[in-house]
Order: structure tokens, then C-alpha cells, then sequence
């Protein structure tokens, strides 16, 4: 039997797909939001930095300021490394 069968696929968990709520008291990073709410014209943008360099914040920062964009958030964990389930995540958001 196919491994990803509907029937034996897990439900999605709708707090993955989520903006988390940016917490008080972080560092605003205006001039990077600023940057990546400028170009109308990109389609996806992807964020890479070490741990710990506010990608998450930037991120939360970017999508609670700009209206002009639509954001899909998908936020898996290191034992969820599935190509099927990251697709059904993406679809999901």
C-alpha cells in the first residue's frame, strides 16, 4: 500500500499555518520590512540565515505591516521532513 494514502495521512494542524503573534519588546527591523514590501513584482521570497538572526521576526514584522502582499505561513518541525506533507502544508496556507 502507497505510504501516503489519504486514509493513513495525519490531519493538518491548523496552529502550523498561522502568523505567530509577535511579541512585545522585539526590535523593529523597519528598514528590512521597508526593503521587502518594495519590489511588487517578486512572487516568493525566501529568508536564510542562521539560527537565532530574526528570520521569524522579520518575517511576523513584514506580514503584520504590509497589506499589499498575501502571506502563506507554514512552520514544520525537523521530524515532519516530508515532501507530501510539506505540499499539503504549503496548499493549506
Amino acid at each position: 500500500m502507497d505510504a501516503h494514502n489519504a486514509e493513513e495521512m495525519p490531519a493538518l494542524l491548523t496552529t502550523k499555518l498561522g502568523v505567530p503573534a509577535t511579541r512585545p519588546g522585539l526590535i523593529r527591523r523597519s528598514r528590512l520590512v521597508r526593503l521587502l514590501s518594495s519590489d511588487q513584482e517578486r512572487t516568493i521570497v525566501l529568508v536564510r540565515a542562521p539560527a537565532g538572526y530574526g528570520k521569524s521576526t522579520l518575517l511576523q514584522q513584514w506580514a503584520a505591516d504590509d497589506e499589499a502582499h498575501r502571506f502563506a505561513w507554514v512552520n514544520l518541525d525537523p521530524s515532519e521532513n516530508d515532501p507530501v506533507l510539506f505540499w499539503r502544508y504549503v496548499l493549506a496556507a
